[in-house]
């Protein structure tokens, strides 16, 4: 049996295009010793890929003819360890493949269930980023108002719900009428800013009237930028990403700092979510909560097919998702196929 890979061809310089991926056949891995061979199932499309090929962040940076990384939801197939039996599901750092062999005590054991997608939005890595970006960093407190940007995106569809069921007003901000009619009526947002207005800050400000306590930023440049002109003093702008700069040579940043943020005395933080690891329990149990309860609506936006993976990268830099973009490129083999 084969193993599919894509790989980066070049880096880019520019706007990410198909021609920066190879898709190649090779020999199927084999695990060796405490090592598990995995079946993908299901990988998270982030616009994070595409900031790795800028040079190295959290992690290395990826170089050309590397295997495309990813965040991806699969199968043991064949286990080496006593960690791990063949069968299990499983969610690990992976690439742009059919199958990877990891180390087992690198990968997180993960029980079936109805919807296996939902593993990898709401209960992986958006929800949790959503929750604990919000929550731990944002801190927000009933009767504030938070902002979010990239509201119609993977983790700005949560972060949103997660406010509203605290008991916040919220306001979004994305790309076009459709979509901000989307974010409030499907999602249930209070409002929601189109930034490609003209008239965008004059907007912002009357969705506003009492200032934003919390601003949860997911594009970085301008936007940021306008979003700090209508922060309350000891205001909270949680750092979550710079999607607006990822696919460009062309990077700015806000102009109005640290003017803004010494004068209305706002605390600016970073965050990766893997630094709230220890927090995923609580994170997991009020997301299910708020789900059972209706206060949250899952929404997934599925590729089909590992070959079109750098399409669905591509158009995700381009915002043409709503919700957690993820690429399905296998079902489970184990128990019946459960949860496909």
């Amino acid at each position: 049996m084969t193993n599919r890979v894509i790989r980066i061809a070049e880096l880019p310089k520019g706007a990410l295009s198909p021609e920066h991926f190879d898709l190649q056949s090779g020999v199927m891995p084999a695990p060796e010793k405490g090592e598990v061979l995995l079946r993908t199932l299901y990988m998270s499309i982030d616009a994070a890929n595409r900031s790795w090929m800028q040079g190295a962040t959290y992690r290395e940076a990826v170089k050309a003819g590397d295997p495309m990384p990813t965040y991806a939801l699969c199968e043991v197939v064949e286990s080496k360890s006593d960690r791990l039996a063949t069968g299990d599901l499983v969610a690990c750092e992976s690439s742009w493949s059919d199958f990877i062999t990891r180390p087992a005590r690198l990968c997180q054991k993960l029980p079936r269930t109805e919807q296996l997608s939902h593993l990898m939005s709401i209960y992986g890595i958006a929800g949790k980023t959503a929750f604990h970006g919000l929550v731990s960093v944002g801190r927000p407190i009933a009767g504030e108002t938070v902002l979010v940007s990239a509201a119609a995106g993977s983790v700005g569809i949560y972060v949103g719900q997660i406010a509203k069921a605290l008991g916040c007003r919220v306001v979004g901000i994305a790309g076009g009428p459709e979509k901000c009619a989307w974010v409030v009526d499907e999602l249930g947002f209070d409002a929601c800013i189109d930034y490609r207005d003209p008239g965008m800050f004059k907007a912002l400000r009357a969705a506003c009237p009492n200032g934003v306590d919390v601003y949860f930023d997911n594009v970085g440049g301008q936007i940021l930028e306008t979003a700090l002109f209508v922060m309350n003093e000891r205001g909270r702008v949680v750092c979550c990403g710079a999607i607006s700069q990822y696919d460009t040579e062309s990077v700015t940043g806000p102009r109005n700092l640290p003017g803004l943020v010494v004068v209305k005395r706002l605390r600016m933080e970073g965050f990766i979510v893997m630094d709230f690891a220890h927090q995923d329990k609580t994170a997991i149990r009020a997301l299910q909560t708020w789900v059972a309860q209706g206060k949250i609506k899952v929404v997934e936006d599925i590729v089909e097919g590992l070959e079109n993976a750098p399409a669905a990268l591509i158009g995700l830099l381009a915002g043409d998702n709503k919700g957690k973009r993820l690429v399905h490129v296998a079902n489970p083999q184990g128990p019946a196929g459960a949860g496909n």
